[in-house]
């Protein structure tokens, strides 16, 4: 069990999510990752942000929790600098993982995607649709 940060970045009505493609399956997810035991969530979420995404964030609220093999956070938050979709995480280089692909995705069509955990999805579109 290991607990997860992730961030729930929203621009232009858009919101970030990272394309899995493992195993012939096709979802997204939420830009994070594990928490290491020297960080808090809101630290690993800041830290794989930037892996991710190529991007440096500030974390603007809690947004929630969800529970699947440990406590995942989300957090709102928002780009500071970087580039989108310039990560180098091992994500990226390790093929044996599956294909990682950033994207931002209109809220509109989260309700049609499988995105993981569904809960968040749900909630960023009831918030912000």
């Amino acid at each position: 069990m290991r607990h997860r940060g992730s961030a729930v970045l929203i621009k232009d009505h858009e919101v970030a999510l990272v394309k899995r493609i493992k195993d012939g399956c096709t979802y997204y997810v939420f830009p994070g990752g594990g928490i290491e035991s020297s960080e808090t969530p809101e630290e690993a979420t800041i830290r794989e942000a930037y892996e991710e995404l190529g991007v440096r964030i500030s974390i603007i609220d809690d947004f929630g929790r969800a529970y699947f093999n440990g406590i995942q956070y989300f957090y709102l938050a928002e780009i500071r600098d970087g580039v989108f979709g310039t990560g180098k995480g091992l994500e990226y280089t390790d093929k044996s993982r599956g294909v990682y692909e950033p994207i931002w995705v209109n809220i509109s069509r989260l309700a049609s995607l499988d995105v993981r955990p569904k809960e968040m999805a749900k909630k960023i579109h009831r918030l912000f649709n």
